[in-house]
């Protein structure tokens, strides 16, 4: 009984901190806005940090105004805290802002769906630690205390057990940050994380500090005196009004270094810019210039990522080990972002070993290239699983928003954009850019590995055209997560078999060498191509020209039209759920040593792109229609035991194909579907369930191939 009353007083106590212990007065912005759930605790969140910041001499401003995000206001708080935000809630400005108020010294806390935000920033996964994916139903369960060093977790003990709503998340933030509580999967239904699932932690961003806590769903969460000690040891430590070590455990991290902060250099000068961290940069660079870091290591360094800008000519920078001319580790490509303040994320893995401090070097076209705010060089590549190389998804790089070139293609049907699209779903991230490479397509690359696909089928439609003009900042993200691109040739004006046989040929020539070009190694190390209504050309001789080097599949079932082609496949999304003429198909493949590819889709329904379109449509029905298809695909019987699947589509939006996760909560008023539903999953659970379920049919068909080739 001592005891207990001892503890209790531990946590009545633990939230406030007497005057005398405190440092100075300082300021926290706490910000709640929503672009997709809206969790009812807010309110409560809000009053409960009030409440902690009365007792403990810190000031407290709510806001749902994303222009607060400027360097001029963030300048006045020590912390900002995401109360339950999600969704995109920052413009690009705004998110610069925040990056560069962080990594100059800021402090960040995030707090549960903090972690269901800015899915189109691919640095805030960086910054918060890791993204939402899925939650099971609200229920009690174990929380494990793993570290009582942290001001957060100093009051609770090795177990505690409370009830909340218990996310999984879309990665392991364990090997980039330090974990200081974790679920016990066992005490619980539905934990997804394979026993090892961090729900709270802490690690230092840039000069800045980051804390996460998966806990605060419930109104109740907030007047628990346990969590609020919880929040107010986060909140001190963002702020930097209590010191604590959030090293992840065995390393030190990542490194990330001002780009100004070089020790030797040629050519280049710092650079002042109201948007980079610290004010400045590593900028004037030309052709040929280089910068060295005395005090930055490359022994063992495995992935670099960098904050550039540029309104100039774009380039490369080249990572170097040892001097300027030292061991080349590996590079990366800059393209033009409009503008010496708007600023982007690249980055590279490095295939090559080095030792000795580092150094940059930088090539391109005349004149200025870019300017470098902040890089990082991390010692361990990024963890992934590995994908399936046989699972090829068609993917379409032909959207736009004003921000790029205008709109195109989410108007389709006479609709007005943004919230009244040509699509009978609407995208989870809302019409974006194909050419928002550091954006949305990098966050389709994420999706695309979540779903166990090693390879994207990229329609393009003639050199020259838009696809072909982004294709290889496509391929550069596609790079980053470890997708392959193959190439889907289009029904383009003019074209012929001659005029295809050209396109090949260009296509190997100029993006052939890049690290994300597919090639089949097993069959012959060629590259991949597959040609969409291929049936409007009767003569194919032109392709044995080139099928020793390149696999060329045709669009059909009839084994009669495909001489000259290295194999067939279906695209049809509705014709998979009764597989017509698949086995014959597969079984002529295999007899001539051909490659049969046969497509899968979730469903297909056009009625917005197309209005009064009488092509059948095909619904989703939670699933079994998907699940029929990748069976009829995996069943000998009937589809003929493919050596390829391929799924129609990543992000058709038009075509209700899409695999891509679609909104939860879509603009009102347009009659908008959702995956609600879909294998059992609701709400923004269901978001994702066709890129979860495609990885458990990836996982069955790599099975059944390991079974036939042992």
């Amino acid at each position: 009984m001592a005891l207990l009353a001892t503890l209790a007083l531990g946590f009545a106590g633990a939230v406030t901190v007497p005057a005398t212990a405190a440092a100075a007065d300082y300021d926290v912005l706490v910000f709640s806005k929503t672009a997709g759930f809206r969790h009812d605790s807010i309110p409560a969140g809000i009053d409960a940090i009030r409440s902690l910041g009365t007792a403990n001499n810190f000031s407290v401003t709510a806001t749902e105004d994303s222009a607060a995000f400027t360097a001029s206001n963030l300048a006045g708080y020590e912390a900002v805290v995401f109360l339950n935000t999600t969704g995109d809630v920052l413009g690009d400005a705004q998110q610069n802002a925040l990056q560069s108020y962080v990594d100059g010294g800021g402090g960040f806390l995030g707090v549960h769906a903090a972690a269901d935000t800015e899915y189109g920033w691919p640095h805030y996964e960086q910054l918060v630690g890791a993204r939402f994916q899925s939650h099971p139903a609200i229920q009690r369960a174990t929380v494990k205390t793993e570290d009582r060093s942290h001001p957060a977790t100093a009051h609770l003990g090795a177990d505690w057990s409370r009830t909340d709503e218990w996310y999984n998340y879309r990665s392991n933030p364990r090997p980039g940050v330090r974990v200081l509580q974790s679920l016990d999967e066992s005490s619980y239904s539905g934990g997804e994380m394979g026993g090892d699932h961090p729900i709270t932690w802490c690690h230092q961003q840039g000069s800045g500090r980051s804390f996460y806590t998966g806990l605060g769903h419930t109104a109740e969460s907030y007047t628990d005196p346990a969590f609020r000690s919880l929040l107010l040891g986060g909140i001190r430590y963002a702020a930097g009004n209590a010191p604590a070590d959030c090293t992840p455990r065995g390393g030190t991290g990542p490194t990330t270094v001002e780009g100004e902060s070089y020790t030797s250099g040629s050519g280049v000068q710092r650079a002042a810019h109201g948007n980079a961290s610290g004010g400045q940069t590593l900028g004037y660079i030309e052709n040929g210039d280089w910068a060295g870091y005395a005090s930055v290591a490359t022994a063992g360094a495995r992935t670099f990522t960098a904050k550039v800008s540029s309104a100039g000519a774009g380039g490369t920078i080249e990572v170097r080990a040892g001097s300027a001319t030292g061991t080349l580790l590996g590079s990366v490509r800059v393209a033009p972002t409009g503008g010496w303040e708007t600023f982007t994320t690249v980055s590279t893995t490095l295939t090559a070993t080095g030792s000795g401090p580092l150094f940059l070097r930088f090539t391109g076209g005349s004149g200025a290239l870019f300017d470098i705010d902040t890089f990082t060089l991390a010692t361990a590549p990024p963890v992934t699983e590995a994908l399936s190389e046989n699972v090829h998804l068609f993917y379409y790089p032909w959207y736009g928003t004003p921000a790029g070139q205008g709109w195109r293609h989410w108007q389709q049907g006479g609709h007005t954009p943004p919230g009244d699209i040509g699509a009978d779903l609407y995208p989870a991230l809302g019409p974006y850019d194909s050419g928002d490479t550091a954006g949305a397509v990098d966050q389709h690359m994420r999706w695309t590995a979540q779903s166990g696909a090693g390879v994207l089928v990229y329609s393009w439609w003639g050199r020259g055209g838009y696809e072909d003009g982004i294709a290889r900042r496509v391929m550069d993200a596609a790079q980053r997560h470890g997708i392959k691109v193959a190439w889907h040739i289009e029904p383009y004006a003019g074209r012929t078999a001659q005029s295809v046989v050209d396109d090949i040929l260009y296509l190997n020539s100029t993006y052939g060498t890049h690290p994300a070009f597919y090639r089949d190694a097993a069959h012959g190390n060629r590259s991949a191509f597959y040609i969409f209504e291929s049936l409007r050309i009767a003569d194919w001789t032109a392709l044995d020209q080139v099928t020793a080097s390149s696999i060329v599949l045709a669009q059909t079932t009839d084994t009669t039209k495909v001489a000259h082609f290295s194999g067939l496949y279906t695209y049809d999304g509705i014709a998979g759920a009764t597989a017509p003429g698949w086995k014959q198909a597969g079984d002529y493949a295999r007899a001539n040593n051909l490659i049969w590819a046969p497509s899968v889709a979730p469903g297909y329904v056009d009625d917005r792109a197309v209005p009064g379109n009488t092509t059948p449509t095909l619904g989703r029905s939670n699933g079994a229609t998907y699940d029929k298809e990748w069976n009829n695909a995996l069943d000998p019987a009937i589809g003929g035991s493919p050596a390829w699947v391929s799924v129609t589509s990543f992000n058709e939006w038009h075509e209700g194909s899409s695999i891509e996760p679609a909104a939860a909560n879509p603009p009102a008023g347009h009659g908008y579907l959702t995956y609600s539903g879909a294998y059992g999953k609701t709400g923004a659970a269901a978001e994702t369930a066709y890129l979860d379920r495609t990885k458990y049919w990836v996982g069955e068909f790599e099975k059944q191939r390991a079974a036939r080739h042992p």
